[in-house]
């Protein structure tokens, strides 16, 4: 029963007309990357018919931020992603990992972060996946739009689940594809602003420090690896 009560107050006629109204932003912004069809080199030409349609691959941070004992991500990741051209890539990754500071503090910039008085009283598992379309300019150069609904758990300092949650976390991303071995392989470093576009209430303790942080994040780094077949 209060799985049910969950689900009402998410899809309240408030949290419907916010999910509604940022779901239409981010609608436009896809629309406009679709739009733009830049007359330059693609990262295959179309004389070039013998690419490999499918990849697989992951983030370097898999590897990087599991190695963190301070705040350990718990981090997993698996790209599957498809070229419908030499242009145009649609790519689906599930993920999951669990965070103890607030989203909005730059890991990296912000002397805030890993702050003991700016700790949540336990941590968040998220559990989701992201819908990514990828669109290249020039060569290896692309812009790419993200879109990740996630399910969140909230787990206090004793370890025990206190609350579920919704959340729709964006990026609006610039990278370059540098082909590896023959094209059998590739790294993708790139840079994004995220953009938490949606998410249902924090528990108390949780929301107090969430709300003092922008939505916003810039610059995030991105460092995917892959295999193509």
């Amino acid at each position: 029963m209060k799985g049910l009560g969950y689900l009402a107050n998410l899809f309240s006629p408030l949290n419907k007309a916010l999910f509604e109204m940022e779901t239409k932003k981010i609608m436009f912004i896809f629309a406009l990357l679709v739009a733009c069809n830049i007359k330059l080199h693609a990262q295959y030409e179309k004389t070039e018919n013998h690419y490999k349609r499918w990849f697989v691959g992951t983030s370097l941070f898999v590897l990087l931020g599991n190695l963190d004992t301070e705040n350990p991500p718990n981090f997993a990741q698996l790209n599957i992603g498809y070229r419908l051209t030499g242009k145009d890539v649609i790519t689906l990754a599930p993920k999951t990992w669990r965070y103890a500071w607030p989203n909005g503090i730059h890991p990296f910039l912000n002397k805030a972060y890993k702050q003991p008085e700016e700790k949540f009283p336990g941590y968040v598992r998220e559990i989701g996946a992201t819908a990514s379309y990828t669109r290249f300019v020039w060569k290896g150069l692309y812009a790419q739009l993200d879109m990740m609904p996630t399910w969140q758990v909230f787990i206090n300092d004793q370890g025990n689940k206190i609350d579920d949650g919704f959340q729709l976390f964006n990026s609006y991303r610039v990278g370059y594809h540098v082909k590896l071995f023959k094209d059998k392989f590739f790294f993708q470093p790139s840079i994004c602003v995220t953009h938490r576009a949606f998410h249902t209430q924090l528990p108390n303790g949780f929301k107090q420090l969430d709300d003092k942080w922008s939505k916003f994040v810039f610059p995030e780094p991105g460092l995917n690896i892959g295999y193509n077949f």
